[in-house]
């Protein structure tokens, strides 16, 4: 399996992607059972594991229940270097480019890449986006950063095409967990036409509506968390709406 070269086929075809985004933190056994049994059912085409917090040594086991109830791929997209597992497929290797935080941008990378050499897992190198969701949020807050004020789409511009040309093989515009405010369509717009690899988009997507406005914008991977953990029957709301997205 290339989730990767995955990817790449789906954006040149015009086809996206819909991830859901688990918590180690706030699921429990049962709860990861049932969500991975109803991503399958609903046809979601990835599965992000990961925290800003890991209070819990849950990561482990709660990808193993993931891959026991349903064949959609499971991709680490870690807050820190304790969360790294081998029983994922992949990883998110993330530097976070928005902003200049030296151990977000590469101190976390150089601990973790040692493990990453001998583990198993595709390596995703992926520039990582905050976008100001309108209130603090746990990742600015443990990253010690700044977000990309949510109104300023130069800035947003600059910085993903930045992380492309530094090498990176996607770029993640992220308003956080819970957000307020989502990434504005016209920031998605923008930096979608300026880099050529893969965009993903996540925070605050609780509706089909926002999913095909971010569709349509020019993102190609849509994740949704929070919104899920509160619905779960979202899941396959959202990932219709993806599926059904049609390029003109």
């Amino acid at each position: 399996m290339n989730i990767y070269a995955d990817i790449l086929r789906d954006k040149k075809a015009g086809k996206k992607k819909f991830a859901v985004l688990v918590d180690p933190d706030k699921t429990n056994n049962k709860q990861c059972e049932l969500l991975a049994s109803e991503a399958q059912l609903a046809g979601v085409d990835l599965i992000f594991a990961g925290s800003s917090i890991i209070t819990a040594n849950h990561l482990d086991d709660c990808i193993k229940i993931i891959r026991a109830h349903s064949n959609i791929p499971v991709v680490l997209f870690p807050g820190s270097t304790l969360q790294i597992s081998s029983e994922a497929d992949a990883i998110l290797l993330l530097s976070l480019i928005s902003g200049r935080n030296a151990e977000m941008l590469i101190g976390k990378q150089v601990v973790a890449a040692p493990f990453l050499r001998s583990s198993n897992l595709e390596i995703i190198s992926t520039g990582y986006m905050l976008i100001d969701p309108g209130h603090p949020t746990s990742v600015s807050y443990m990253s010690d950063t700044i977000p990309v004020p949510h109104d300023k789409n130069d800035i947003a511009v600059c910085t993903a095409l930045a992380g492309e040309q530094l090498g990176m093989k996607m770029i993640f515009m992220d308003a956080g967990s819970g957000a307020r405010v989502p990434v504005s369509c016209s920031m998605i717009e923008a930096v979608s036409k300026i880099i050529s690899v893969p965009l993903i988009v996540g925070g605050g997507i609780k509706t089909p509506e926002k999913v095909l406005e971010n569709c349509n914008s020019g993102a190609d991977i849509i994740v949704a968390g929070n919104s899920i953990e509160k619905n779960r029957g979202l899941i396959s709301e959202l990932a219709d709406a993806v599926h059904s997205f049609q390029t003109t």
